[in-house]
């Protein structure tokens, strides 16, 4: 599940925000939009509206982006924002393999780490912990390394797995936003039934006709996505 910092506190060093309202911002008088926001958090040093028609917000303070960081409604708009100045980075360490999600979040925070995730392997059916953390920095620029105690931890760019469609095995999108109209089974790529009723011997990859699972990190598509 991973490891946070209370939102108030993980955007105070954020700058820049996304602010989203369900039927976008397009329609709404851009007087009245700056007269909520000044009145709601003060004066910010920008905004600008998006071809999506969200706005673009730069704070002056950090208690401004702290204040728009748990902001869940702008005069009579319902409103999110999303915070864009975090950086994702891996460290690897075998002597902070006992130490929880939550500890490594206490002791980075000094660090503008504002949440921690333990990835973590299946193996025999068992979910086992690794030496590898993935951390949320509230900076836009990933630091080279970072303070464990008297350790000195190598901060690696963190790359996410591509996203994988369970239904059509495709990559880009998921099964919620598939366009598909029938499963497609991951092992041998046929639509006549799902992965879980898969009783061929041959494998097939339907992203490349490979010898293997849609799954497979050795799969050109996946190491190409990835």
């Amino acid at each position: 599940m991973g490891s946070h910092v209370s939102p108030r506190d993980m955007f105070s060093d954020c700058k820049f925000f996304v602010m989203s309202t369900p039927n976008s911002f397009h329609n709404v008088s851009p007087f009245l939009l700056s007269k909520l926001i000044s009145s709601t958090v003060g004066e910010v040093k920008d905004i600008k509206k998006l071809r999506s028609g969200d706005l673009l917000i730069q704070t002056a303070t950090s208690l401004q982006s702290s204040t728009l960081a748990t902001l869940t409604q702008l005069g009579t708009l319902p409103i999110t924002t999303k915070g864009l100045n975090f950086s994702r980075g891996v460290i690897s360490q075998k002597e902070l393999l006992s130490h929880s999600e939550m500890e490594l979040v206490e002791n980075f925070a000094a660090q503008k780490v504002c949440a921690a995730r333990r990835i973590n392997i299946r193996r025999d059916g068992k979910l086992l912990p690794t030496q590898h953390v993935v951390l949320t920095f509230s900076t836009p620029q990933l630091p080279k390394s970072i303070k464990a105690g008297y350790l000195n931890c190598n901060v690696r760019l963190y790359v996410p797995n591509p996203l994988r469609c369970f239904k059509c095995q495709k990559y880009g999108h998921s099964q919620l936003a598939c366009r598909g109209t029938s499963p497609t089974c991951a092992k041998c790529a046929s639509t006549d039934h799902e992965t879980t009723t898969y009783e061929a011997n041959s494998l097939k990859c339907v992203n490349c006709d490979g010898a293997h699972p849609a799954y497979s990190r050795t799969c050109p598509k996946w190491l190409q996505e990835k």
